[in-house]
């Protein structure tokens, strides 16, 4: 496709600037995307490739039943070139979109580089310009010097909270004879490994999980004043709340049925789920930390099958940044002060990366609709995607609090039974985004 005269810049090169870019070049527009790894890398990221991700779950359920299934499931009615390459590279992991994070982000990084219309250049932005059409979407882990630009021009505070992270473990110092494959509630061909606890192993291991050393960033005194992000709440913090709360929580035992595979009862099982298609890596679910890692390598190694656990990526706590959107952006994801500027992306409070992608997908239509000389045309509230939308640019929220897609983002429906309810909101949802497309 012949490409228009415009040149929209892209500042970031994770979920949302790489969807931007490959939606922009399929409508035949050009693009310059910013991406300053490797030059300049993170506290999370540990390569350059475009398109990152932290864990191989990281695109969570992919059923339609629930809100992020249906969030990607108009993703890809709409054509979503991320969640092509996530659906090429997806490995088991029973009702979830898990996928081979290097075979992906590789992926990704070919289609943005290789593409006639994308001009992929490593260099760091640290100033926007209010005359360039550009979409700034430099993720959670924008630079300082871009985040104090950016707040200087919108006139606002920088917000943000604590994310962590799960460690990686080698798959061959893993004792398979203590663990057991399985999905729970059958939902996969026993896509994951599994830890089987019983009563003794699980107090041993919460005793020195509570009482393990645990990693205070600079600039706070104290562990429980850290702004912490509940969609991943580190293990330890979940423990801290009660002897039960792992068990009846992320290590809960329920749903295995005869597979758990052991003569004393069944108190907690912790899943392991593949990280890549050679299954030579296994990331530990739920184990999201801020342990140290000497502490990680000490407490982990006590589960059952993991004593002699390698680690090839340790668990860690990170800064994310973003901004106050509500306040800041227009309802086609343009910044109030700069039109001619867009957010999308973690940075923007599209929180997960999936809800990135979507925003990074609504944040390209709306400059093609710019740029077409044409209204934009948001989708209604009704649908995820227009939930999603509304929550970034209309919460109430003071700030803004980051969310995941969630049944709570979408009109409620009267019914008096939970499972009523959510239909009746799917049913809406995919009346209300076919009738949308069908006006476009």
């Amino acid at each position: 496709m012949t490409s228009t005269v415009v040149d929209v810049h892209i500042i970031g090169g994770g979920l949302a600037g790489t969807e931007v870019a490959l939606t922009l070049a399929r409508a035949g527009v050009a693009s310059t995307l910013f991406e300053m790894r490797p030059s300049r890398m993170t506290d999370a990221h540990e390569t350059p490739l475009l398109g990152e991700l932290v864990c191989s779950n990281s695109l969570r359920s992919d059923s339609p039943g629930v809100a992020v299934g249906l969030l990607k499931e108009e993703m890809r009615k709409l054509g979503s070139p991320v969640m092509e390459v996530a659906d090429r590279t997806a490995v088991p992991a029973g009702s979830a979109l898990a996928v081979d994070r290097e075979a992906f982000a590789r992926e990704l990084t070919s289609l943005a580089q290789d593409h006639p219309l994308v001009d992929v250049r490593r260099e760091e932005v640290t100033s926007l310009s209010p005359d360039q059409l550009t979409i700034l979407c430099p993720g959670p882990l924008a630079s300082d010097a871009l985040m104090s630009h950016v707040l200087e021009l919108v006139g606002a505070d920088r917000c943000f909270f604590f994310d962590a992270i799960a460690p990686i473990l080698d798959a061959d110092s893993l004792d398979r004879s203590r663990l057991f494959s399985a999905s729970r509630h059958e939902e996969g061909e026993g896509d994951y490994l599994n830890a089987p606890m019983d009563e003794d192993a699980y107090t041993r291991f919460m005793k020195a999980l509570i009482l393990a050393e645990k990693i205070v960033p600079r600039g706070f005194d104290e562990l429980d004043k850290l702004p912490l992000f509940g969609g991943c709440e580190p293990v330890e913090a979940i423990a801290s709340r009660g002897w039960t709360a792992l068990a009846h929580g992320p290590l809960r035992p329920t749903g295995f049925g005869d597979e758990r595979r052991t003569d004393r009862k069944l108190w907690a099982v912790v899943q392991l789920r593949a990280e890549n298609r050679a299954r030579s890596a296994y990331n530990m679910v739920g184990f999201q930390t801020r342990l140290t890692r000497g502490e990680q390598k000490r407490v982990f190694r006590l589960i059952p099958g993991l004593e002699k656990a390698r680690f090839l990526r340790y668990g860690s706590l990170h800064r994310n940044s973003y901004i106050d959107s509500p306040r800041l952006v227009a309802s086609d994801l343009s910044l109030n002060a700069m039109p001619n500027v867009f957010v999308a992306g973690q940075f923007a409070g599209a929180e997960g990366y999936v809800e990135s992608c979507a925003s990074g997908l609504l944040a390209a239509r709306f400059v093609l609709d710019k740029i077409a000389g044409s209204p934009a045309q948001p989708p209604p509230p009704e649908t995820a995607l227009g939930g999603l939308l509304h929550h970034i640019t209309s919460s109430q929220s003071v700030p803004l609090q980051p969310s995941n897609m969630h049944w709570g983002l979408l009109p409620p429906a009267k019914a008096r039974r939970k499972k009523e309810r959510r239909q009746l909101q799917l049913a809406k949802a995919r009346e209300a985004f076919q009738e949308w497309e069908v006006d476009r």
